[in-house]
């Protein structure tokens, strides 16, 4: 089969199209023919070599979600059938003709998706659910405040929010981008370039914050907070460190927490695919999500996509197809 590896640390001219044997699955995996791979901020850092705790990362196949047709299932696969229409998180593999993966990390494709939608689903929906859902415990009727709102994470978190009654406000770096965010869901939308996202907030304040930048971010963030409000970070995109009053924190009782998903356990992404297929599928189905695909590219032009990603200047996902056999 063809795939993309990262042939050492750099730039996107490091992935290149390479040919190896079709992998196998074990017991518990199955095989996925892959018609799509979902292009992620993820991937750029560990085509970098940034992305904490992925060692020696040369000869690596990057990619995180798929979408495509189970082609061979392993021993102990109950579920799924050979000719089932699946997307699936993965830890690396997905930018090939194949990828074989935990069984219990698939879904099925969505009904009405197409493969190139539903390979933009698993690696955002995943860590929304678990972030803003489960570690922010975001209520209905609750504000939350999403950073980044045009990227894929931000699309899938204004959107669920909206479909589960919360108020949304987010940030964008551009008329644009800020213009395309009211339709999903956000009831306010703020151009970080314009205006301080603090100033418009302070009034009415937030209840969850969905952070990807750090850094000068972060004391904002923390004083938008209302009493027992939750901090949520999923990348630190101007830095991790940060100074804030911490008896501010003690006094309004607010947490501070955060994850990153790759590296957690099978038994946990398991437990999240099951959490996300009961709580977030019934809300595709019934039509309060719509998928944002900004722009698809062949698999051999995997490092033009990386360029895309880096330069932030996509609304919504980014996404490679695969044609078996003809890359």
């Amino acid at each position: 089969m063809h795939h993309i590896s990262i042939t050492q640390p750099g730039g996107p001219e490091v992935l290149l199209v390479q040919e190896s044997p079709r992998p196998q699955p074990n017991a518990h995996e199955v095989l996925i023919r892959v018609h799509a791979a979902g292009v992620n901020r993820p991937d750029v850092l560990l085509r970098q070599g940034k992305y904490r705790g992925s060692g020696d990362v040369a000869g690596l196949v990057p990619g995180l979600e798929v979408a495509g047709i189970v082609e061979q299932c392993g021993t102990t696969v109950q579920r799924w059938q050979p000719g089932d229409a699946v997307c699936a998180l993965l830890t690396a593999g997905g930018y090939a003709e194949y990828a074989v993966v935990d069984a219990r990390h698939c879904l099925p494709v969505p009904e009405g998706w197409t493969m190139t939608e539903a390979a933009s689903l698993p690696e955002t929906a995943f860590t929304v659910w678990h972030n803003v859902f489960q570690r922010g415990a975001l209520q209905p009727g609750e504000t939350l405040l999403v950073h980044g709102g045009s990227s894929g994470i931000g699309i899938t978190a204004i959107q669920l929010a909206h479909a589960l009654g919360s108020r949304v406000a987010a940030t964008a770096g551009s008329a644009e981008k800020c213009a395309a965010l009211g339709p999903l869901g956000a009831d306010i939308v703020i151009n970080y370039k314009e205006a301080d996202f603090e100033q418009v907030l302070a009034e009415e304040g937030v209840d969850v914050v969905l952070d990807m930048i750090g850094g000068e971010y972060t004391p904002k963030n923390l004083r938008l907070l209302r009493p027992d409000g939750r901090l949520v970070f999923i990348n630190a995109m101007q830095g991790g460190l940060a100074e804030f009053n911490a008896l501010d924190v003690m006094t309004r009782r607010l947490t501070i927490t955060g994850s990153t998903l790759r590296p957690r356990s099978a038994e946990f992404k398991a437990a999240l695919a099951a959490a996300v297929e009961q709580h977030v599928w019934p809300l595709l189905a019934a039509g309060k999500f719509r998928p944002v695909i900004y722009k698809t590219f062949p698999l051999s032009e995997a490092a033009a996509a990386h360029k895309l990603m880096e330069s932030s200047a996509h609304i919504g996902k980014l996404v490679l197809e695969v044609v078996s056999g003809k890359q």
